[in-house]
Protein backbone atom coordinates (compact mmCIF):
# COMPACT_ATOMS: atom_id res chain seq x y z
CA UNK A 1 0.00 0.00 0.00
CA UNK A 2 1.11 3.51 -1.00
CA UNK A 3 2.20 5.50 2.42
CA UNK A 4 4.11 8.69 3.26
CA UNK A 5 8.09 9.06 3.20
CA UNK A 6 10.22 10.28 5.90
CA UNK A 7 10.73 9.93 9.44
CA UNK A 8 9.24 11.51 12.73
CA UNK A 9 10.86 14.83 13.80
CA UNK A 10 9.93 15.22 17.27
CA UNK A 11 10.76 18.48 19.19
CA UNK A 12 10.78 19.11 22.73
CA UNK A 13 10.62 22.93 22.93
CA UNK A 14 11.07 22.73 26.73
CA UNK A 15 14.61 22.10 26.18
CA UNK A 16 15.22 22.99 22.86
CA UNK A 17 16.31 19.72 21.88
CA UNK A 18 15.23 17.37 18.64
CA UNK A 19 15.28 13.64 17.60
CA UNK A 20 14.38 11.36 14.48
CA UNK A 21 12.12 8.32 14.71
CA UNK A 22 12.00 5.59 12.05
CA UNK A 23 8.01 5.60 11.39
CA UNK A 24 7.98 2.85 8.62
CA UNK A 25 6.43 0.66 10.04
CA UNK A 26 3.29 2.50 11.30
CA UNK A 27 3.06 4.26 7.82
CA UNK A 28 2.55 1.04 5.91
CA UNK A 29 -0.46 0.59 8.10
CA UNK A 30 -1.94 4.05 8.25
CA UNK A 31 -0.90 5.53 5.49
CA UNK A 32 -0.15 9.38 6.40
CA UNK A 33 -1.88 12.43 7.26
CA UNK A 34 -4.45 12.12 9.73
CA UNK A 35 -4.02 8.10 9.79
CA UNK A 36 -0.22 8.35 10.87
CA UNK A 37 -1.12 11.50 13.01
CA UNK A 38 -3.97 9.53 15.07
CA UNK A 39 -1.54 6.15 15.77
CA UNK A 40 1.38 8.45 17.09
CA UNK A 41 -0.98 10.85 19.26
CA UNK A 42 -2.98 7.69 20.41
CA UNK A 43 0.00 6.24 21.78
CA UNK A 44 2.14 9.04 22.65
CA UNK A 45 0.17 11.20 24.84
CA UNK A 46 -1.16 10.15 28.15
CA UNK A 47 -4.83 9.41 28.36
CA UNK A 48 -5.21 11.71 31.32
CA UNK A 49 -3.01 14.69 29.53
CA UNK A 50 -4.44 18.25 30.13
CA UNK A 51 -5.09 19.78 26.25
CA UNK A 52 -3.07 23.01 27.48
CA UNK A 53 -0.78 20.76 29.45
CA UNK A 54 3.12 20.31 28.05
CA UNK A 55 2.15 16.44 28.02
CA UNK A 56 0.05 17.10 25.18
CA UNK A 57 1.18 16.93 21.86
CA UNK A 58 0.64 18.36 18.33
CA UNK A 59 1.44 16.53 15.28
CA UNK A 60 1.84 18.02 11.26
CA UNK A 61 1.72 15.32 8.82
CA UNK A 62 2.04 14.97 5.09
CA UNK A 63 0.44 11.69 3.16
CA UNK A 64 1.96 10.42 0.26
CA UNK A 65 -0.06 12.40 -2.33
CA UNK A 66 1.39 15.86 -0.78
CA UNK A 67 4.69 13.79 -2.58
CA UNK A 68 3.07 14.52 -5.97
CA UNK A 69 2.25 16.90 -8.62
CA UNK A 70 -1.40 16.21 -8.23
CA UNK A 71 -4.29 18.40 -8.70
CA UNK A 72 -6.37 18.50 -5.13
CA UNK A 73 -3.29 17.37 -2.44
CA UNK A 74 -2.51 20.93 -1.48
CA UNK A 75 -3.30 20.22 1.84
CA UNK A 76 -1.64 19.43 5.13
CA UNK A 77 -3.03 17.39 8.53
CA UNK A 78 -3.39 18.76 12.15
CA UNK A 79 -3.64 16.60 15.00
CA UNK A 80 -3.96 17.10 18.98
CA UNK A 81 -5.96 16.70 21.65
CA UNK A 82 -8.69 19.13 22.14
CA UNK A 83 -9.08 22.20 24.68
CA UNK A 84 -12.65 22.21 23.28
CA UNK A 85 -14.04 18.66 22.78
CA UNK A 86 -11.25 17.26 25.43
CA UNK A 87 -10.57 14.30 22.96
CA UNK A 88 -8.34 13.61 20.32
CA UNK A 89 -9.12 15.74 17.28
CA UNK A 90 -7.64 16.45 13.43
CA UNK A 91 -7.93 19.34 11.29
CA UNK A 92 -6.41 19.92 7.63
CA UNK A 93 -5.92 23.04 5.82
CA UNK A 94 -4.91 24.14 2.19
CA UNK A 95 -2.29 26.50 0.98
CA UNK A 96 1.23 26.26 -0.05
CA UNK A 97 2.18 25.05 2.75
CA UNK A 98 2.61 21.02 1.70
CA UNK A 99 5.24 21.22 -0.48
CA UNK A 100 7.54 23.04 1.79
CA UNK A 101 6.77 20.59 4.42
CA UNK A 102 7.68 17.45 2.73
CA UNK A 103 10.89 19.11 1.41
CA UNK A 104 12.42 19.18 4.70
CA UNK A 105 12.33 15.10 4.21
CA UNK A 106 9.76 14.08 7.03
CA UNK A 107 6.09 12.88 6.92
CA UNK A 108 5.36 14.31 10.97
CA UNK A 109 6.90 16.84 12.91
CA UNK A 110 5.49 16.26 16.90
CA UNK A 111 5.97 19.23 18.97
CA UNK A 112 6.21 18.56 22.53
CA UNK A 113 6.57 20.08 25.90
CA UNK A 114 6.25 24.17 26.54
CA UNK A 115 8.89 26.86 26.14
CA UNK A 116 9.53 29.28 28.89
CA UNK A 117 9.73 31.77 26.07
CA UNK A 118 7.71 32.77 22.87
CA UNK A 119 9.73 31.13 20.34
CA UNK A 120 9.33 30.08 16.14
CA UNK A 121 11.07 27.16 15.52
CA UNK A 122 12.64 26.63 11.96
CA UNK A 123 12.66 23.45 10.12
CA UNK A 124 14.94 22.57 7.10
CA UNK A 125 16.71 19.52 5.45
CA UNK A 126 19.27 20.78 7.36
CA UNK A 127 18.30 20.85 11.08
CA UNK A 128 15.90 22.59 13.15
CA UNK A 129 16.29 26.22 14.63
CA UNK A 130 14.98 28.00 17.59
CA UNK A 131 14.65 31.90 17.03
CA UNK A 132 12.92 33.51 20.94
CA UNK A 133 10.63 36.26 19.45
CA UNK A 134 9.48 38.39 22.50
CA UNK A 135 8.89 41.10 19.89
CA UNK A 136 5.74 39.41 18.27
CA UNK A 137 3.81 38.65 21.52
CA UNK A 138 0.14 39.16 20.49
CA UNK A 139 1.26 39.61 16.92
CA UNK A 140 -1.83 38.94 14.11
CA UNK A 141 -0.53 36.28 11.61
CA UNK A 142 0.18 39.05 8.89
CA UNK A 143 1.99 40.66 10.88
CA UNK A 144 4.09 37.80 11.95
CA UNK A 145 4.42 36.69 8.31
CA UNK A 146 5.79 40.22 7.69
CA UNK A 147 8.53 40.06 10.23
CA UNK A 148 9.52 36.81 9.07
CA UNK A 149 10.00 37.94 5.44
CA UNK A 150 12.00 40.81 6.73
CA UNK A 151 14.18 38.21 9.09
CA UNK A 152 14.23 35.07 6.86
CA UNK A 153 13.20 35.60 3.69
CA UNK A 154 10.82 33.37 4.60
CA UNK A 155 6.69 33.83 2.41
CA UNK A 156 3.17 32.71 4.17
CA UNK A 157 3.16 29.47 2.29
CA UNK A 158 6.48 28.54 4.32
CA UNK A 159 4.01 29.23 7.89
CA UNK A 160 1.96 28.19 10.22
CA UNK A 161 1.51 30.94 12.80
CA UNK A 162 -0.53 31.15 15.50
CA UNK A 163 -2.44 34.70 16.25
CA UNK A 164 -3.18 36.64 19.65
CA UNK A 165 -6.10 34.02 20.62
CA UNK A 166 -4.04 31.16 20.06
CA UNK A 167 -1.48 32.44 22.59
CA UNK A 168 -4.84 33.75 25.05
CA UNK A 169 -5.64 29.83 24.59
CA UNK A 170 -9.23 30.91 23.16
CA UNK A 171 -10.47 27.46 23.11
CA UNK A 172 -11.60 28.12 19.39
CA UNK A 173 -7.99 29.38 18.26
CA UNK A 174 -6.55 27.74 14.95
CA UNK A 175 -3.16 27.57 13.12
CA UNK A 176 -3.17 29.15 10.12
CA UNK A 177 -0.77 28.94 6.87
CA UNK A 178 -0.49 31.33 3.92
CA UNK A 179 -2.03 34.13 6.46
CA UNK A 180 -5.90 32.86 5.52
CA UNK A 181 -5.61 29.15 5.26
CA UNK A 182 -6.61 27.72 9.19
CA UNK A 183 -6.31 24.34 10.66
CA UNK A 184 -9.81 25.18 11.75
CA UNK A 185 -11.60 23.06 14.23
CA UNK A 186 -11.17 22.05 17.57
CA UNK A 187 -8.50 24.70 19.07
CA UNK A 188 -5.12 23.61 17.81
CA UNK A 189 -3.89 26.87 17.63
CA UNK A 190 -4.70 27.70 21.57
CA UNK A 191 -2.25 24.31 21.89
CA UNK A 192 0.36 26.04 20.31
CA UNK A 193 0.15 29.05 22.37
CA UNK A 194 0.21 26.27 25.59
CA UNK A 195 3.92 25.54 24.11
CA UNK A 196 4.66 29.23 23.75
CA UNK A 197 5.32 28.24 19.86
CA UNK A 198 4.02 31.15 17.41
CA UNK A 199 5.19 30.31 14.59
CA UNK A 200 6.64 26.93 12.71
CA UNK A 201 8.59 27.48 9.45
CA UNK A 202 9.29 24.49 6.61
CA UNK A 203 11.88 25.11 4.13
CA UNK A 204 13.93 22.37 2.11
CA UNK A 205 14.70 20.25 -1.25
CA UNK A 206 14.76 17.14 -0.21
CA UNK A 207 11.10 15.43 -0.30
CA UNK A 208 11.80 11.57 -0.53
CA UNK A 209 11.09 10.02 -3.89
CA UNK A 210 7.79 8.36 -4.33
CA UNK A 211 6.37 6.78 -7.77
CA UNK A 212 2.80 8.10 -8.53
CA UNK A 213 1.04 6.61 -11.51
CA UNK A 214 1.42 9.99 -13.75
CA UNK A 215 -1.37 8.87 -16.46
CA UNK A 216 -3.95 9.36 -13.27
CA UNK A 217 -2.11 12.98 -12.36
CA UNK A 218 -2.32 13.85 -15.83
CA UNK A 219 -5.84 13.36 -16.24
CA UNK A 220 -7.27 14.38 -12.46
CA UNK A 221 -4.91 17.70 -13.39
CA UNK A 222 -6.67 18.35 -16.77
CA UNK A 223 -10.13 17.73 -15.44
CA UNK A 224 -9.60 19.76 -12.62
CA UNK A 225 -8.50 22.31 -15.20
CA UNK A 226 -11.28 21.79 -17.80
CA UNK A 227 -14.38 21.32 -15.81
CA UNK A 228 -17.00 23.88 -15.66
CA UNK A 229 -17.95 23.77 -12.03
CA UNK A 230 -19.91 26.45 -9.85
CA UNK A 231 -17.52 25.64 -6.85
CA UNK A 232 -14.47 27.72 -9.31
CA UNK A 233 -17.08 30.69 -9.11
CA UNK A 234 -18.31 30.56 -5.76
CA UNK A 235 -16.93 28.11 -3.83
CA UNK A 236 -18.72 26.37 -1.02
CA UNK A 237 -21.01 29.38 -0.80
CA UNK A 238 -22.32 28.29 -4.32
CA UNK A 239 -24.92 26.36 -2.36
CA UNK A 240 -26.04 28.56 0.13
CA UNK A 241 -29.58 29.85 -1.46
CA UNK A 242 -30.78 26.09 -2.73
CA UNK A 243 -29.91 24.85 0.54
CA UNK A 244 -31.75 28.08 2.81
CA UNK A 245 -34.59 27.52 0.27
CA UNK A 246 -35.12 23.71 0.20
CA UNK A 247 -33.60 22.35 3.48
CA UNK A 248 -32.60 24.62 6.36
CA UNK A 249 -29.89 27.55 6.74
CA UNK A 250 -29.84 28.20 11.40
CA UNK A 251 -30.80 31.78 11.41
CA UNK A 252 -30.60 33.82 14.99
CA UNK A 253 -28.95 31.11 16.66
CA UNK A 254 -30.59 28.54 15.18
CA UNK A 255 -33.86 29.91 16.55
CA UNK A 256 -35.06 29.88 12.92
CA UNK A 257 -34.39 27.66 9.91
CA UNK A 258 -33.95 30.43 6.74
CA UNK A 259 -32.69 33.84 6.33
CA UNK A 260 -35.15 36.22 4.56
CA UNK A 261 -31.99 38.04 3.10
CA UNK A 262 -29.67 35.41 2.22
CA UNK A 263 -29.34 36.96 -1.56
CA UNK A 264 -27.67 39.24 0.05
CA UNK A 265 -24.59 36.72 1.97
CA UNK A 266 -24.82 34.08 -0.88
CA UNK A 267 -22.84 32.58 -3.98
CA UNK A 268 -23.68 35.29 -5.99
CA UNK A 269 -23.03 38.01 -3.41
CA UNK A 270 -19.64 36.46 -3.05
CA UNK A 271 -19.04 36.06 -6.32
CA UNK A 272 -19.35 39.86 -7.21
CA UNK A 273 -16.65 40.47 -4.56
CA UNK A 274 -14.00 38.30 -6.31
CA UNK A 275 -11.50 39.83 -7.68
CA UNK A 276 -9.28 37.21 -9.40
CA UNK A 277 -8.65 33.29 -9.26
CA UNK A 278 -6.92 31.04 -6.13
CA UNK A 279 -6.17 28.06 -5.89
CA UNK A 280 -3.90 25.33 -3.33
CA UNK A 281 -0.47 24.25 -4.24
CA UNK A 282 -0.07 22.32 -7.75
CA UNK A 283 -4.07 22.35 -7.82
CA UNK A 284 -6.27 23.42 -11.58
CA UNK A 285 -9.35 23.22 -9.98
CA UNK A 286 -8.89 26.99 -8.17
CA UNK A 287 -11.94 27.61 -5.96
CA UNK A 288 -10.97 29.73 -3.25
CA UNK A 289 -12.22 33.45 -2.96
CA UNK A 290 -10.09 36.54 -3.12
CA UNK A 291 -12.83 39.23 -2.48
CA UNK A 292 -12.91 42.64 -2.08
CA UNK A 293 -14.57 45.67 -0.94
CA UNK A 294 -13.24 48.94 -2.19
CA UNK A 295 -15.53 51.13 0.15
CA UNK A 296 -14.03 49.82 3.41
CA UNK A 297 -10.96 48.84 1.78
CA UNK A 298 -11.02 44.94 2.59
CA UNK A 299 -9.29 42.48 1.34
CA UNK A 300 -9.81 38.89 2.31
CA UNK A 301 -10.38 35.42 1.06
CA UNK A 302 -13.52 34.01 1.41
CA UNK A 303 -16.00 33.68 2.89
CA UNK A 304 -17.06 30.00 2.68
CA UNK A 305 -20.50 29.03 3.11
CA UNK A 306 -19.66 27.97 6.62
CA UNK A 307 -18.51 31.48 7.39
CA UNK A 308 -21.60 32.83 5.65
CA UNK A 309 -23.76 30.88 7.94
CA UNK A 310 -21.64 31.66 11.17
CA UNK A 311 -21.40 35.41 10.85
CA UNK A 312 -23.68 35.74 8.90
CA UNK A 313 -27.76 34.22 8.99
CA UNK A 314 -26.88 32.71 12.42
CA UNK A 315 -26.31 36.45 13.43
CA UNK A 316 -28.94 37.95 11.77
CA UNK A 317 -26.23 39.93 9.26
CA UNK A 318 -27.33 40.48 5.83
CA UNK A 319 -24.81 42.20 4.46
CA UNK A 320 -21.95 40.37 2.50
CA UNK A 321 -19.61 43.02 3.56
CA UNK A 322 -19.91 42.68 7.10
CA UNK A 323 -19.04 38.64 6.74
CA UNK A 324 -15.99 39.44 4.90
CA UNK A 325 -14.75 41.83 7.68
CA UNK A 326 -15.10 38.65 10.26
CA UNK A 327 -14.32 36.27 8.54
CA UNK A 328 -10.22 38.87 8.17
CA UNK A 329 -10.64 39.38 11.46
CA UNK A 330 -10.86 35.78 12.43
CA UNK A 331 -8.41 35.28 9.82
CA UNK A 332 -5.73 37.82 11.57
CA UNK A 333 -6.12 36.82 14.98
CA UNK A 334 -6.29 33.00 14.53
CA UNK A 335 -9.85 31.52 15.43
CA UNK A 336 -12.07 28.93 13.48
CA UNK A 337 -14.60 31.00 12.48
CA UNK A 338 -17.60 28.58 12.63
CA UNK A 339 -16.99 27.94 16.28
CA UNK A 340 -16.45 32.13 17.03
CA UNK A 341 -18.96 32.77 14.80
CA UNK A 342 -21.51 30.54 16.80
CA UNK A 343 -20.23 32.12 19.93
CA UNK A 344 -21.31 35.54 19.32
CA UNK A 345 -24.66 34.56 18.10
CA UNK A 346 -25.35 33.15 20.90
CA UNK A 347 -24.17 36.41 22.64
CA UNK A 348 -26.34 37.99 20.54
CA UNK A 349 -29.39 35.48 21.05
CA UNK A 350 -29.23 36.26 25.14
CA UNK A 351 -29.05 39.74 24.79
CA UNK A 352 -31.69 40.40 21.54
CA UNK A 353 -28.98 42.14 19.77
CA UNK A 354 -28.89 40.11 16.03
CA UNK A 355 -28.09 42.09 13.16
CA UNK A 356 -25.62 44.59 14.86
CA UNK A 357 -23.18 44.32 12.79
CA UNK A 358 -20.32 46.76 14.85
CA UNK A 359 -20.65 44.97 17.81
CA UNK A 360 -20.24 41.42 16.29
CA UNK A 361 -16.38 43.02 14.83
CA UNK A 362 -15.92 44.56 18.80
CA UNK A 363 -16.84 40.81 19.78
CA UNK A 364 -14.13 38.96 17.81
CA UNK A 365 -11.51 41.14 18.52
CA UNK A 366 -12.71 40.88 22.35
CA UNK A 367 -12.40 36.98 22.23
CA UNK A 368 -9.01 36.79 20.48
CA UNK A 369 -7.82 39.27 23.38
CA UNK A 370 -10.04 38.14 26.01
CA UNK A 371 -11.61 41.09 26.75
CA UNK A 372 -14.85 42.01 29.09
CA UNK A 373 -17.04 39.65 27.67
CA UNK A 374 -14.70 38.06 25.06
CA UNK A 375 -13.02 36.33 28.07
CA UNK A 376 -16.41 34.04 28.50
CA UNK A 377 -17.14 33.50 24.48
CA UNK A 378 -13.74 32.37 24.05
CA UNK A 379 -14.63 29.88 26.41
CA UNK A 380 -17.23 28.42 23.23
CA UNK A 381 -20.91 27.44 23.57
CA UNK A 382 -20.65 24.45 25.80
CA UNK A 383 -18.94 25.87 28.52
CA UNK A 384 -20.70 29.26 28.54
CA UNK A 385 -24.32 28.67 27.80
CA UNK A 386 -25.64 28.37 31.00
CA UNK A 387 -24.12 31.61 32.26
CA UNK A 388 -25.87 33.36 29.35
CA UNK A 389 -28.94 31.26 29.44
CA UNK A 390 -29.20 30.10 25.98
CA UNK A 391 -28.86 26.72 24.23
CA UNK A 392 -26.28 24.10 24.33
CA UNK A 393 -25.82 23.98 20.78
CA UNK A 394 -23.19 21.84 20.34
CA UNK A 395 -21.91 18.13 20.50
CA UNK A 396 -18.85 16.96 22.46
CA UNK A 397 -17.92 20.56 23.17
CA UNK A 398 -18.27 21.38 19.32
CA UNK A 399 -19.95 23.98 17.61
CA UNK A 400 -22.60 23.16 15.15
CA UNK A 401 -21.49 23.87 11.04
CA UNK A 402 -24.53 24.82 8.77
CA UNK A 403 -25.61 22.01 7.61
CA UNK A 404 -28.54 21.52 9.46
CA UNK A 405 -29.11 17.84 11.22
CA UNK A 406 -32.76 18.69 11.86
CA UNK A 407 -33.41 19.09 8.40
CA UNK A 408 -31.09 16.07 7.01
CA UNK A 409 -31.06 13.43 9.44
CA UNK A 410 -28.26 11.55 8.40
CA UNK A 411 -25.86 14.38 9.25
CA UNK A 412 -27.46 14.82 12.37
CA UNK A 413 -26.74 11.45 13.30
CA UNK A 414 -22.95 12.10 11.77
CA UNK A 415 -22.66 14.81 14.25
CA UNK A 416 -24.09 12.54 17.45
CA UNK A 417 -21.59 9.51 17.31
CA UNK A 418 -18.74 11.74 15.23
CA UNK A 419 -15.19 11.42 17.11
CA UNK A 420 -15.28 15.23 16.72
CA UNK A 421 -18.59 16.28 17.27
CA UNK A 422 -20.56 18.89 15.19
CA UNK A 423 -18.46 18.71 12.54
CA UNK A 424 -19.93 18.65 8.84
CA UNK A 425 -16.34 16.99 7.18
CA UNK A 426 -16.26 14.04 9.31
CA UNK A 427 -18.68 12.11 7.24
CA UNK A 428 -20.43 14.83 4.99
CA UNK A 429 -23.46 12.59 5.14
CA UNK A 430 -24.84 16.03 4.34
CA UNK A 431 -24.16 15.70 0.04
CA UNK A 432 -26.12 12.42 0.12
CA UNK A 433 -28.95 13.82 1.57
CA UNK A 434 -28.71 17.03 -0.32
CA UNK A 435 -28.83 15.45 -3.66
CA UNK A 436 -31.30 12.90 -3.06
CA UNK A 437 -29.05 9.88 -3.03
CA UNK A 438 -30.82 9.05 0.20
CA UNK A 439 -33.83 10.68 2.31
CA UNK A 440 -33.36 13.36 4.37
CA UNK A 441 -35.98 11.94 6.55
CA UNK A 442 -35.34 9.79 9.68
CA UNK A 443 -32.16 8.17 10.87
CA UNK A 444 -32.82 4.76 10.41
CA UNK A 445 -31.42 2.64 8.29
CA UNK A 446 -28.31 4.71 7.81
CA UNK A 447 -25.65 3.91 9.62
CA UNK A 448 -23.72 1.52 7.52
CA UNK A 449 -23.64 4.28 5.14
CA UNK A 450 -22.85 6.40 7.55
CA UNK A 451 -20.00 3.92 8.35
CA UNK A 452 -18.88 4.02 5.16
CA UNK A 453 -18.40 7.80 4.74
CA UNK A 454 -16.70 8.17 7.84
CA UNK A 455 -13.97 5.13 7.04
CA UNK A 456 -13.78 6.96 3.67
CA UNK A 457 -12.91 10.46 4.64
CA UNK A 458 -10.40 8.64 7.42
CA UNK A 459 -9.03 8.13 3.89
CA UNK A 460 -9.20 11.26 2.30
CA UNK A 461 -7.57 12.97 4.90
CA UNK A 462 -4.58 10.34 5.65
CA UNK A 463 -3.78 10.51 1.38
CA UNK A 464 -4.37 13.68 1.98
CA UNK A 465 -6.49 14.68 -1.19
CA UNK A 466 -9.43 17.69 -1.00
CA UNK A 467 -12.54 16.96 -0.31
CA UNK A 468 -13.65 18.52 -3.96
CA UNK A 469 -11.76 15.61 -5.99
CA UNK A 470 -14.70 13.70 -5.17
CA UNK A 471 -16.47 14.01 -8.67
CA UNK A 472 -13.40 13.54 -10.56
CA UNK A 473 -10.83 10.80 -7.95
CA UNK A 474 -12.61 7.40 -8.92
CA UNK A 475 -12.31 4.43 -6.85
CA UNK A 476 -10.32 2.90 -9.06
CA UNK A 477 -7.63 5.84 -9.22
CA UNK A 478 -7.57 5.75 -6.03
CA UNK A 479 -7.29 1.95 -5.92
CA UNK A 480 -4.03 2.04 -8.54
CA UNK A 481 -2.66 4.98 -6.76
CA UNK A 482 -3.00 3.40 -3.22
CA UNK A 483 -1.88 0.49 -4.74
CA UNK A 484 -4.69 -1.15 -2.50
CA UNK A 485 -8.07 -2.17 -3.07
CA UNK A 486 -11.01 -0.25 -1.82
CA UNK A 487 -12.35 -2.26 0.65
CA UNK A 488 -8.75 -2.75 1.81
CA UNK A 489 -8.49 1.18 1.84
CA UNK A 490 -11.79 1.55 3.81
CA UNK A 491 -10.09 -0.68 6.33
CA UNK A 492 -7.37 1.61 7.17
CA UNK A 493 -9.85 3.89 7.48
CA UNK A 494 -11.88 2.01 10.09
CA UNK A 495 -8.46 1.66 11.89
CA UNK A 496 -8.46 5.45 12.34
CA UNK A 497 -11.59 5.89 13.48
CA UNK A 498 -11.49 3.05 16.18
CA UNK A 499 -8.03 4.77 17.77
CA UNK A 500 -9.97 8.33 17.98
CA UNK A 501 -12.73 6.74 19.69
CA UNK A 502 -10.76 4.21 21.87
CA UNK A 503 -8.48 7.59 23.17
CA UNK A 504 -11.83 9.38 23.97
CA UNK A 505 -13.30 6.22 25.59
CA UNK A 506 -9.87 6.28 28.33
CA UNK A 507 -10.74 9.94 29.21
CA UNK A 508 -14.10 8.51 29.91
CA UNK A 509 -15.99 9.32 27.16
CA UNK A 510 -18.68 6.94 26.17
CA UNK A 511 -22.54 6.85 24.49
CA UNK A 512 -23.16 9.73 26.90
CA UNK A 513 -21.63 12.27 24.64
CA UNK A 514 -23.07 11.01 21.40
CA UNK A 515 -26.15 13.07 21.78
CA UNK A 516 -27.76 16.10 19.99
CA UNK A 517 -29.71 19.05 21.72
CA UNK A 518 -32.69 18.30 19.72
CA UNK A 519 -34.96 14.82 18.82
CA UNK A 520 -34.55 12.78 15.75
CA UNK A 521 -36.48 9.68 14.86
CA UNK A 522 -34.89 6.27 15.88
CA UNK A 523 -31.86 8.42 16.87
CA UNK A 524 -31.14 5.86 19.48
CA UNK A 525 -31.50 2.76 18.05
CA UNK A 526 -29.82 4.39 14.67
CA UNK A 527 -26.59 5.11 17.14
CA UNK A 528 -26.78 1.17 18.63
CA UNK A 529 -26.80 -0.13 15.10
CA UNK A 530 -23.66 1.98 14.58
CA UNK A 531 -22.21 1.12 17.25
CA UNK A 532 -23.08 -2.63 16.72
CA UNK A 533 -21.73 -2.63 12.69
CA UNK A 534 -19.00 -1.20 14.39
CA UNK A 535 -17.94 -4.02 17.14
CA UNK A 536 -18.29 -1.55 19.31
CA UNK A 537 -19.49 -1.73 23.13
CA UNK A 538 -23.07 -0.98 23.70
CA UNK A 539 -21.63 1.76 25.69
CA UNK A 540 -19.84 3.22 22.58
CA UNK A 541 -16.99 2.05 23.78
CA UNK A 542 -14.21 0.24 21.36
CA UNK A 543 -12.80 -3.47 22.61
CA UNK A 544 -9.59 -3.19 23.53
CA UNK A 545 -8.91 -6.47 20.97
CA UNK A 546 -9.86 -3.99 18.07
CA UNK A 547 -7.19 -2.10 18.49
CA UNK A 548 -4.68 -4.32 19.49
CA UNK A 549 -1.85 -5.49 16.50
CA UNK A 550 -1.02 -2.54 15.09
CA UNK A 551 2.93 -0.91 14.99
CA UNK A 552 3.54 0.45 17.92
CA UNK A 553 4.39 4.25 17.78
CA UNK A 554 5.74 4.54 21.51
CA UNK A 555 8.69 6.69 22.19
Amino acid sequence: MLHAKGSLLTIDVSDRSTSTTDIGDALSQFIGGRGIATKLAHDRIPFNADPLGPKNRAYISAGPLQQSQMSFTGRMNMTGLSPLTNGLLSTNAGGYLSRNFVGTGYSVVEIIGASDELVAIHISDEGVEFEEVPDLAQATVPEVTDAMNERHELESENLVTIGPAGENLVRFACPITYDSRAFGRGGLGAVLGSKNVKTISFNGDSEPPLGIDEDIQSELHREAATTDDMMKRQGTTAGTEFINDTFSLPTRYFSEQSFEHVEDIGGNAVEEKKYKKEACSVCAFACKLPTKDEDRDLTTEGPEFETVFSFGSNCGIGDVVDVMQSNELCDHYGMDTISCGNSVAAYLEAHDDFGNAERVHELVENIAYRRDEGDLLAEGVNRFHDELEVDNFTVKGMEFAAHDGRAIHGQGLSYAVANRGADHMYSTMLGLEYNGEINPEGTAGKAETLIEQENHHAIRDSGIFCAFSGDYFTEKQKETIFEADYDELLTVGSRVIELERHFNNQRGMDAEEDRLPYDLPDLQESIQEYYELRGWNDDGTVPESNVDGFATADD
